[in-house]
């Protein structure tokens, strides 16, 4: 008989990821009796988490499991897959991410990703990741990570960097924005053939076919020729039309990672969408976690009190046809964070690189993609380089590595001297410091 799948969710409160993930795990027949292991430390959520889903697994009586604990070690032992969702700190923490930078006239939309922000969510973030890969290797070494906590990149590096666990970071944005290339040039979603490389949230789409012909005339076309597009990816229209390639992650979250957009009022204004889920105002991602955190209890209790069965259609996040590759189903390709071994050759030897990868049984193989397009490979290097410099500041404890890197991120230099970065890095060291332990002197 095979061995029953066991399954780890570290951050399970993370309602909506945890609930679409065991939907699409309990939709492959060799995870139908998988052991659910869900882990919080806010036990609230947790038991808010474990009922909805023991409601999915009751809905069609699955054979799978369920255990929910708030000490990830109670459940790690023998696992076969760790999903972690986590957030550092809460929305009252994530805030000040967002509001130190604003002082210095820095506007940002999300802040999760790189940047000022980014950097310091994830240099509170990466000890935590660092004890998560130290347990595996101790209690479930031949197991695989799938990471959905940002910042992706700078935390699959210094995870990836420490560890031989097998480690991948995911994204919706790759398989998102082509399945919105698709719709836009008519083309069935299935019958897109493309590959994407770069980094998290800056990746590029160097191949665009269907059919074997090039795509990227008729989106070019379709892109020039409709107003609704460009109102809808205000900036990822501008940025294929001057760049010739498309890029992933939404406009709002792009904004932030170029020097084009954000600098002064009136380019804010251009920015800004009537029709897109993020309308790329400054703080839109804070302040929806600010007013879901009033009523998540709320969404929860009515949804748990919705009489009709939980439907379980296989949804368009990568990790559930990973774990069933991972335990022998079918290979599957995916785009993950991994690290770069020469895969893409202009991008640093060493960085966490978003590429194609090939999941089979236990084993993760990264796909050679080769140069980035030079227009796109400029930004996409230079971002890069400012997450490595970021995570080896945790290693060494250096913060002056923190304000070099916060120095060449663009939208930072676009807006600010060197000693108003300066100023403002330190600001934020002195706001997080009971997070940031890993730094004994702030003398730069």
């Amino acid at each position: 008989m095979a061995k029953r799948a066991k399954i780890v969710f570290i951050g399970a409160g993370s309602m909506g990821f945890t609930r679409s993930l065991v939907c699409d795990l309990l939709t492959f027949d060799r995870m139908r009796n998988a052991e659910l292991c869900l882990v919080d430390i806010n036990k609230e959520r947790l038991k808010f988490a474990e009922r909805m889903v023991r409601k999915i697994v009751d809905s069609d009586n699955y054979p799978a499991t369920i255990t929910a604990t708030t000490d990830r070690r109670d459940v790690l032992k023998n696992a076969d897959a760790v999903m972690v969702t986590i957030l550092c700190g809460d929305v009252n923490v994530w805030q000040y991410d967002i509001l130190i930078p604003k002082k210095y006239g820095i506007d940002i939309n999300v802040g999760d990703t790189r940047g000022v922000s980014g950097i310091f969510r994830a240099l509170r973030t990466i000890p935590t990741m660092l004890d998560i890969v130290a347990d595996m290797e101790h209690l479930c070494p031949h197991a695989v990570m799938l990471n959905y906590t940002n910042p992706m990149a700078m935390l699959c590096h210094a995870m990836q960097r420490s560890s031989k666990v097998a480690i991948t970071g995911l994204c919706h944005s790759v398989q998102g924005t082509a399945m919105e290339i698709a719709d836009w040039c008519g083309v069935p979603r299935d019958e897109l053939v493309y590959t994407c490389a770069g980094i998290n949230h800056t990746s590029w789409f160097t191949r665009l076919e269907h059919k074997g012909k090039d795509l990227y005339p008729k989106l070019r076309k379709v892109v020039e020729s409709s107003k609704a597009i460009r109102e809808l990816e205000t900036v990822r229209s501008e940025m294929f039309l001057a760049l010739d390639y498309y890029v992933t992650e939404s406009s709002g979250h792009n904004s932030e990672y170029n020097w084009w957009f954000r600098k002064r009022p009136d380019l804010l204004r251009k920015v800004y969408s009537k029709t897109s889920w993020n309308p790329g105002t400054y703080a839109f991602i804070v302040k929806g976690h600010q007013r879901a955190k009033k009523n998540w209890k709320k969404y929860v209790r009515d949804w748990l009190a919705q009489d009709v069965p939980v439907p379980l259609v296989r949804g368009h996040e990568y990790a559930a046809s990973i774990v069933n590759a991972w335990l022998g189903g079918a290979p599957f390709e995916f785009n993950g964070n991994v690290p770069n071994t020469g895969l893409v050759t202009n991008l640093p030897e060493g960085a966490c690189v978003e590429v194609p990868v090939l999941a089979t049984r236990g084993k993760l193989s990264p796909i050679h993609v080769g140069a980035l397009p030079p227009q796109c490979a400029i930004l996409t290097d230079l971002s890069a380089r400012t997450e490595m410099m970021a995570v080896e500041a945790h290693f060494t404890g250096n913060a002056k590595l923190v304000y070099q890197a916060i120095c060449h991120d663009p939208l930072p230099a676009a807006k600010l001297s060197l000693g108003e970065i300066k100023t403002m890095t330190k600001e934020m060291f002195r706001k997080f410091k009971r997070y940031l332990p890993q730094f004994k002197s702030l003398d730069f």
